[in-house]
């Protein structure tokens, strides 16, 4: 027990360190851009916060800048006056911008582009360093080739409904190649392309275009998929294959009395090919009342292990089995890591605009979400090299997010100085205000509701289905302890 709390200490520490190391780090990133490139063109800088609100701690430097951390971490923010009256949300100043010296429209698209920029830069830093180290991936993510068809899909009203898979007469082992004619090299890139797919057929159902290898032949297949699970994403009902290798056997349980080790790897069920744990699982459930005969691979060898019918009241025969699941380190180039962010971020920005998207802004993931991203990360066997994908992912989105134009954000900022340039003169100071005050409200309740219907509600059901997994796993150890009695 002290090894374990200890152990569960020092993964909570490492996490909270990742947290602070790469999100705020990021955010950091961001706004010494704007500060550095500020600084170089000659621009006054009063003030250089990470997170806004009253200040938790803050320093006045030799260089008339108040460097603070404030109290809300929704990210950060360098005081420009001469750029930008933002004071109703960076709060006032001593400085009285009308009688600071004006700024070329130059200065000013360098200064609001250079925080996306750093994030770039740090992005590409990050890459680099996971081009070399690997980005580890299970054998499951590492793949296209189908494991498991599911026969029907639960939907939202508690109906049954046949799996879009079933009905486009998809099949285990089947290789998908393309997705609405897009190239897909892992399962990753396979989900994403579905969810943010847009296609839809004449009646309004959705579709989606594969192409599919089997034996060797090139097939095109459509399906019309469902929105299923709890984030009402498109799927069509498919998982992928790996394989079904047995990691530890409880001494006394069943599964150890049926004659199983540590490393068997069951390749056939009765003859029938296990290209994921899902089909062993279904045919043992529906054949539960009979002696059932698996292909096991053992040190290199074939052997066979006969499964006892389950007795009414005991344990399963396989009680007490945990798996074991492959890894393999991919070792992408930055450009091949950022490029393939940058183009899933705007198919998903696409899919949230697009009538015919899936879409919403409760999937998308706000600071909390952010943050457990990076938890979750120092929770794994691979906690560095997982935080440094993340944090690729986070810095690329954070440049891109802040180059839309939406005023308040450096895009809007320079939508309105390029506005200004255009008309030849300033445009009003009321309207800038008023129009800045009015987003930043309007972002701010997004980001309330993507923390609240989005991250805390992902938080609360996995919380649950945590909870109900160790009470399954613990209830079921407790039998096979009785059993081996």
């Amino acid at each position: 027990m002290p090894h374990s709390l200890f152990q569960s200490l020092f993964s909570s520490i490492w996490s909270i360190f990742l947290i602070v190391l790469f999100f705020g780090g990021s955010i950091f990133v961001h706004e010494l851009g704007h500060f550095l490139a500020a600084r170089r063109r000659g621009v006054k800088v009063t003030r250089f916060s990470i997170g806004f609100g009253p200040a938790i701690w803050k320093w006045h430097g030799r260089d008339g800048v108040e460097y603070r951390l404030s109290w809300i971490p929704l990210g950060g923010y360098v005081a420009l006056p001469q750029l930008a009256d933002m004071a109703a949300i960076e709060g006032g100043s001593d400085v009285e911008a009308e009688k600071l010296p004006p700024i070329s429209y130059n200065t000013k698209f360098i200064v609001f582009v250079a925080g996306a920029a750093f994030n770039v830069i740090f992005a590409f830093a990050l890459a680099t360093i996971l081009w070399f180290a690997g980005r580890p991936a299970p054998e499951y993510l590492a793949t296209t080739r189908i494991g498991y068809v599911l026969p029907t899909l639960k939907m939202a009203d508690g109906a049954d409904v046949p799996s879009p898979a079933v009905v486009a007469g998809l099949k285990a082992n089947d290789i998908i190649r393309k997705v609405d004619g897009r190239a897909i090299e892992d399962w990753n890139q396979f989900k994403s392309a579905l969810v943010l797919g847009t296609g839809t057929q004449q009646d309004g159902k959705r579709l989606v275009h594969l192409t599919i290898e089997r034996d060797g032949q090139l097939l095109e297949v459509t399906a019309s998929p469902q929105k299923s699970g709890d984030e009402r994403f498109r799927t069509i009902g498919i998982s992928p294959a790996f394989a079904t290798i047995i990691d530890q056997v409880l001494p006394g349980s069943p599964s150890a009395a049926t004659g199983f080790l540590p490393k068997d790897q069951i390749v056939a069920v009765e003859g029938q090919p296990v290209a994921a744990p899902e089909i062993l699982f279904d045919y043992l459930r529906t054949h539960k009342d009979r002696p059932v005969r698996l292909t096991v691979m053992r040190q290199g060898q074939s052997i066979f292990i006969m499964v006892p019918p389950v007795a009414i009241g005991q344990p399963h025969p396989l009680s007490g089995l945990t798996q074991r699941i492959n890894y393999s380190l991919v070792k992408e180039t930055p450009w091949l890591q950022i490029g393939e962010i940058v183009d899933t971020t705007f198919r998903t920005l696409w899919s949230l605009v697009s009538p015919k998207g899936d879409l919403s802004f409760s999937n998308l993931s706000g600071p909390l979400g952010i943050g457990r991203g990076f938890w979750n990360a120092g929770q794994s066997d691979f906690p560095f090299r997982y935080a440094l994908w993340f944090a690729v992912l986070i810095n690329v989105n954070l440049a891109i997010f802040n180059l839309l134009p939406i005023p308040v954000l450096d895009g809007g900022h320079m939508l309105l100085a390029t506005i200004t340039k255009l008309r030849g003169r300033p445009l009003p100071a009321n309207f800038i205000l008023s129009t800045q005050s009015v987003f930043m409200v309007l972002l701010l309740m997004m980001v309330l509701y993507v923390t609240i219907f989005g991250d805390i509600r992902r938080l609360v059901s996995d919380f649950k289905a945590d909870t109900q997994a160790k009470e399954a796993a613990a209830a079921q150890q407790k039998k096979a302890a009785e059993a081996g009695k």
